[in-house]
């Protein structure tokens, strides 16, 4: 956890710029086009003002790569090349691994036996080796991206997984084996090369094999890929993107073709910014993942219709999620596989350079050159401002319109409109899509709505009642938890008594018999006493609930902790003791204030209820009437004017 440095972490997935004495970047837990995630080198955590994950190097990577907090620590110490001593599991222990981390550990496996069969057996250098040298793969390639090769023996891998003490239902969980109608498990890979897909941290998490020799030949799928499972959704990853983003990072670019090989053949080449989507549709969650390294993409595809055609069906999605766009097609008869391997990595680079288009002009040029029909050239016009109109910029969107009313001779003002009337449209539709969203939401909240009991309390409700209060002293907590606001209380014993701000909330919420009523907030409040109350502490109350180990608990300090704007030294301010108190009894005579109007709330309610018993209604009014006295007297004490 020392040797973690959070810029290095967090850089592993995000692209950050530098802002002040803190860095910025695409928040990676949630959707945005402005940088909202904020990552302090000086406090060694990061933290989303938007939707507020974030934590410590550890909860990071627990957060982003869904691991326990023992996974967290292995990576963390295998990326500082730190050794960590474990024990062999026994067949209990490994009963008890969660079905996700056991899918990726089996994937571990196969892709390590995979690799062993293409180096150390007759047919995996016969065939295996043999397809690869064909593709003119050097051996530091084949081994930088994990290339396999199955033996063409239907059972192979499945045998020797359970030898090695692999389960069968993972196997077939993952997709590397199937099993028939009469319960015989069978390899899915059998006989094919094989390239495995590793995630953006370096988990295998799928493999795709290609099909060799004369089969080939008719066959239609020559490719067979793993199918989505609990580790692996192919809509969700990008093949190549380990190996590739920290040249997308370096070079503040990506390049986007179709294959594996293409992949391989351009990293041999010299250019390593570059993922494939694998042949399917360009999906949202893929283009989001890149644009958290780079806002710059390079379409590269084949020059042949098909490749045209992949070129133009991408590119809306990816306007639309602020992605500055070229295109480059590769000449007739060749694909980015075959071109790089008859180039050079200058000649190639030197080639995208000069071919890149942006992408209006290849619109223009693919759908508008020669085009004499005035229906069809109308469509292909009307084409183009779509994609126009998806740009969320207005500067941007402004400056193509110009540029494409310049280029094909049209008043700037049509196009306007026009482009106007498509974002309008797009409104309506996304508005309707709310409604019927929420529509069927409230409907099928309706059978589902049991009979309240004293008073249900809805999310709304739940916001205006407890956060802001509750929010502001569990910061207070998190920040000054452990700083003495009472000196030398006299006890009832004839002693005296301090109080450090988390210690005098607990004490004073103890008294009225109350608690949040977010549960994780009492758990800081709990973990911050008795931590306060240590002889001996570590670290500051502050970085010892950053670096707790429970996710939660870390997330939600770091984001108390955490500052969104950064001020210089001379103009940072201090509170003082005094200050704090006042501030920590004001929020706590706010917070009870809410709490007995909730209650009040919850027994009138009961009260109009028919068939209450006399003997259950004077204990209700008794109760009413006492919580309307606490909440009185604490009003006044504030200032408030409360009416019964």
């Amino acid at each position: 956890m020392d040797a973690a440095n959070i810029v290095d972490v967090v850089g592993e997935f995000v692209t950050l710029r530098k802002a002040g004495s803190n860095y910025k970047g695409l928040c990676p837990f949630h959707d945005e086009k402005t940088p909202s995630f904020v990552v302090s080198p000086a406090r060694n955590m990061c933290h989303c003002f938007g939707c507020g994950k974030g934590g410590t190097p550890v909860g990071f990577i627990m957060e982003h790569e869904q691991m326990t907090y023992p996974e967290a620590l292995r990576w963390l110490a295998k990326k500082y090349h730190i050794e960590i001593v474990e024990k062999e599991l026994t067949e209990d222990e490994k009963e008890e691994q969660t079905n996700r981390e056991s899918m990726f550990i089996v994937n571990e496996w196969a892709m390590k036996y995979f690799e062993d069969m293409l180096y150390n057996t007759a047919d995996g250098k016969a065939i295996g080796m043999a397809y690869f040298r064909s593709r003119g793969f050097r051996d530091d390639i084949i081994q930088k991206f994990h290339l396999g090769y199955a033996p063409n023996t239907k059972d192979a891998l499945a045998k020797k997984a359970k030898e090695d003490g692999y389960k069968e239902k993972y196997l077939l969980a993952t997709g590397l084996c199937f099993q028939t109608e009469n319960g015989k498990v069978f390899d899915k890979y059998y006989g094919r090369v094989i390239f495995p897909w590793l995630s953006v941290s370096g988990k295998v998490c799928a493999f795709g094999g290609r099909v060799l020799d004369s089969r080939t030949k008719g066959v239609n799928q020559k490719y067979v890929n793993s199918p989505d499972s609990e580790i692996y959704h192919k809509s969700n990853e990008l093949y190549g993107l380990f190996q590739a983003k920290k040249a997308i990072i370096r070079n503040d670019m990506v390049y986007m073709v179709e294959g594996y090989t293409d992949v391989v053949s351009m990293h041999q080449c010299g250019v390593e910014n570059v993922v494939a989507n694998s042949g399917t549709a360009l999906s949202m969650a893929q283009i989001r993942l890149l644009h958290r390294f780079t806002s710059n993409i390079t379409l590269l595809y084949d020059g042949d219709s098909a490749g045209i055609h992949a070129a133009l069906r991408g590119t809306d999605m990816l306007l639309s999620e602020s992605m500055n766009v070229k295109i480059v097609l590769i000449p007739d008869g060749d694909d980015p596989d075959s071109f790089a391997r008859k180039h050079t990595a200058e000649e190639y680079q030197q080639y995208i350079d000069d071919n890149a288009q942006d992408f209006i002009l290849f619109k223009i040029k693919v759908l508008l050159e020669g085009v004499t029909d005035p229906v069809k050239k109308s469509e292909a016009i009307n084409d183009i401002v779509k994609s126009i109109s998806e740009i969320p910029d207005q500067i941007k969107r402004a400056t193509y319109v110009r540029e494409f009313a310049q280029r094909i001779g049209m008043d700037e003002k049509t196009i306007i409109y026009s482009m106007n009337e498509f974002i309008r449209t797009e409104h309506e539709e996304k508005v309707k899509r709310q409604h019927n969203e929420q529509d069927r939401i409230q409907a099928a909240n309706v059978d589902s709505q049991s009979q309240p009991q004293l008073h249900t309390v809805t999310a709304k409700e739940k916001k205006d009642n407890r956060l802001d209060v509750e929010d502001l002293l569990i910061r207070e907590v998190v920040r000054h938890g452990d700083i003495v606001i009472y000196k030398d209380v006299p006890a009832s014993d004839g002693t005296t008594v301090s109080f450090n701000v988390a210690q005098f909330i607990h004490y004073d919420l103890e008294q009225d018999e109350m608690q949040f009523s977010n549960t994780q907030y009492n758990a800081i409040l709990d973990i911050a006493v008795k931590y306060t109350e240590q002889k001996e502490k570590t670290f500051s109350l502050t970085d010892y609930l950053i670096k707790h180990p429970d996710i939660d608990i870390s997330r939600i300090a770091a984001g108390m902790a955490m500052n969104r704007y950064h001020l210089s030294k001379s103009l940072e301010y201090s509170e003082k003791e005094e200050e704090i108190r006042a501030h920590v009894r004001h929020m706590l005579m706010d917070f009870k204030i809410r709490r007995f109007e909730m209650r009040i709330k919850e027994l009138n309610a009961v009260l109009k209820k028919q068939g209450i018993q006399i003997s259950e209604m004077r204990e209700i009014m008794s109760e009413l009437k006492q919580c309307q006295e606490n909440r009185n007297l604490l009003a006044k004490e504030l200032g408030f004017n409360i009416r019964n």
